[in-house]
């Protein structure tokens, strides 16, 4: 399959794809010709990287889980402690955020 068709099922921009590939995160197999061929399970992991950036996780934190996500598989304790403070963070940017969005809506029911 080919980078624009891989684009179109997954949702994820050309751009991405080949950001994805550059970071380590996919590799696509090379037809005769040099275009990119993606195979079932390299699309398959193109949707599970993009979920992962979805849920926040950083690409370098992504290349250190990919590898354990398999079945039969588990965390080295390194990769846990990435994802304990990747949490840590996202728990303090939704707090903020929460912050800001009360403030909002006390401005907005103050001018109502």
């Amino acid at each position: 399959m080919k980078i624009g068709e891989v684009a179109q099922q997954t949702g994820v921009s050309v751009r991405s794809l080949r950001h994805y590939e550059a970071e380590g995160l996919i590799e696509p197999g090379r037809c005769q010709n040099g275009y990119r061929d993606y195979c079932t399970p390299t699309v398959d992991r193109v949707r599970q990287v993009h979920e992962l950036i979805e849920a926040g996780l950083p690409t370098r934190i992504i290349r250190d889980v990919l590898p354990h996500l398999g079945p039969g598989t588990s965390l080295p304790a390194a990769v846990v402690d990435q994802l304990a403070r990747q949490k840590a963070q996202l728990d303090h940017r939704i707090a903020v955020l929460s912050q800001n969005r009360d403030a909002l809506a006390a401005y907005l029911a103050a001018v109502a």
